[in-house]
């Protein structure tokens, strides 16, 4: 819970002045503020905290710029930046001389989590040490995100710059994405050919995994275009941005990024129709469906209509020389061998090869299948934790969605929660959580979803308060005023 911290330091005090006409100059400055019925003490940002939340941002959006970051400069990159972020947090903590920590409920089961690989490493339960604690490491990095976000997202203000953020990148990355796919080359960025072939679109050498990156973005701009906040111009740029990333899902030809954004867009008009019953909402939704089909169409319509009509021939069929219904069967066997604690954290690839039932030349590093590969790895114990964070996270997420076009509140648990079921989908036929930067974003978004109301729920009050060292009044009136 958030601790509200009454006074700017320990030298405040109540407001008094020798100068009695000085004093009532300064406190109707302050007293200028609002009152409400229910007075919220303003919650103490910390000064860093700008520093470690745009940190944060920085590295989530420079993960999927890195061909997904799955190489090990990337990852390193990220492990290395999050702990220097967590570090800053800890040094701006200690330096103010409170330590004040907000919960988060999908902190408890990912703590749980990291028992379990700890388990595995301490008893030896894993069948290689290494790659258990390499995934282990990366886990760690996915655990000081979502920590770091939940102590320093706390403003309107800062929902309202990473939204903007978050829409201007997923649309270029969207618009370098057709550019490269319509150049016709197998290069990345036009400069680099993968090592091991693939489908690539947009940085990603596997065209899912971009897929998966857009089922995260897009309900960003697409919620804050069906709220009230998003007026004129900013409202049909948000839509318009939303629908042009949509349709590069469908353009990359991922089956299993179209079948989960379809998903994504039941559950936004469920809650649009059922819960809000609001014409305009609706018909903004409609417009943006009917926007989306056109550029589809106008864009690549002909691909995906021969893309369409290879589901029933190879719907199974997409990996080289195997295919995924066989992998999930051999799963199954691997699993019933260690149904406890599984054969370790990132191990399948290694232990795959003595399971696997048919012939291939192909490396398969992956089960395609993020639920099997789980059961696999961190067997029954790992699966009831991933149950239990997931119940966290919709529980606590489905709780604010009630007037969400007018509660910030809402409107971000909206946006983060339909990213997150769209992933979910996605993994039954994919390994997106085994892409760092997918997952990363990923559980960050499980963590904004989870997170407790507060976002423009506190208003400005009257507050008399001096330092120590000088009137503070001031910085009281802007705290409140970005607090609003």
């Amino acid at each position: 819970m958030d601790r509200l911290n009454p006074s700017r330091g320990a030298g405040a005090i109540n407001y008094e002045d020798r100068n009695p006409a000085a004093s009532r100059t300064r406190a109707s400055d302050v007293m200028s503020a609002t009152a409400t019925d229910a007075a919220v003490q303003p919650v103490r940002v910390p000064a860093a905290a700008p520093a470690i939340l745009y940190g944060v941002l920085g590295l989530l959006l420079f993960g999927p710029l890195a061909f997904g970051a799955v190489e090990a400069w990337s990852i390193f990159v990220l492990e290395a930046g999050a702990a220097l972020l967590l570090l800053l947090w800890t040094v701006r903590q200690s330096a103010s001389g409170e330590w004040s920590v907000s919960g988060n409920p999908i902190l408890a089961p990912m703590l749980v989590f990291a028992v379990l690989i700890g388990l595995q490493l301490a008893t030896g339960r894993t069948a290689y040490r290494y790659a258990t604690f390499s995934d282990g490491l990366l886990y760690c990095a996915y655990g000081m995100f979502c920590f770091l976000v939940v102590q320093i997202l706390r403003r309107t203000s800062q929902v309202k710059a990473l939204t903007i953020t978050f829409s201007v990148y997923g649309f270029l990355v969207a618009s370098f994405a057709l550019l490269q796919d319509l150049s016709s080359t197998t290069r990345l960025y036009w400069i680099r050919t993968p090592r091991m072939g693939g489908w690539i679109f947009g940085p990603y050498v596997n065209h899912n995994h971009y897929a998966g990156l857009m089922e995260m973005l897009v309900p960003i701009p697409l919620v804050f275009s069906l709220t009230r906040g998003a007026r004129g111009p900013r409202k049909i740029m948000a839509g318009m941005a939303a629908a042009f990333m949509a349709c590069t899902i469908f353009l990359s030809g991922s089956r299993g990024g179209m079948l989960a954004f379809v998903v994504e867009m039941g559950v936004l008009a469920v809650v649009v129709v059922w819960g809000q019953k609001n014409r305009k909402t609706t018909l903004a939704l409609a417009t943006f469906l009917v926007i989306g089909v056109g550029l589809v169409l106008w864009l690549g319509g002909n691909e995906l209509a021969q893309r369409l009509a290879t589901i029933h021939a190879d719907t199974k069929t997409e990996l080289s020389g195997g295919t995924r219904l066989d992998i999930d069967r051999d799963a199954l066997r691997m699993f019933a061998r260690k149904p406890i604690l599984g054969w370790g954290l990132g191990t399948f690839p290694d232990i795959y090869p003595q399971f696997r039932s048919f012939h291939t030349n192909f490396f398969i590093n992956e089960a395609h299948n993020d639920y099997l590969q789980l059961l696999v790895e961190m067997g029954g114990l790992g699966c009831a934790t991933m149950l239990w964070f997931l119940w966290a996270v919709y529980r606590n997420g489905i709780r604010k969605l009630k007037n969400w076009s007018e509660d910030t509140n809402g409107a971000v648990a909206l946006a983060a929660l339909l990213g997150v079921t769209g992933i979910l989908v996605h993994s039954l036929v994919d390994f997106n959580l085994q892409i760092p930067a997918n997952a990363a974003l990923f559980y960050v978004l499980c963590a904004v979803t989870a997170m407790e109301t507060r976002f423009g729920k506190s208003r400005r009050k009257p507050v008399r308060r001096l330092d120590m060292m000088g009137d503070r009044s001031n910085e009281v009136q802007e705290e409140l005023r970005e607090r609003s």
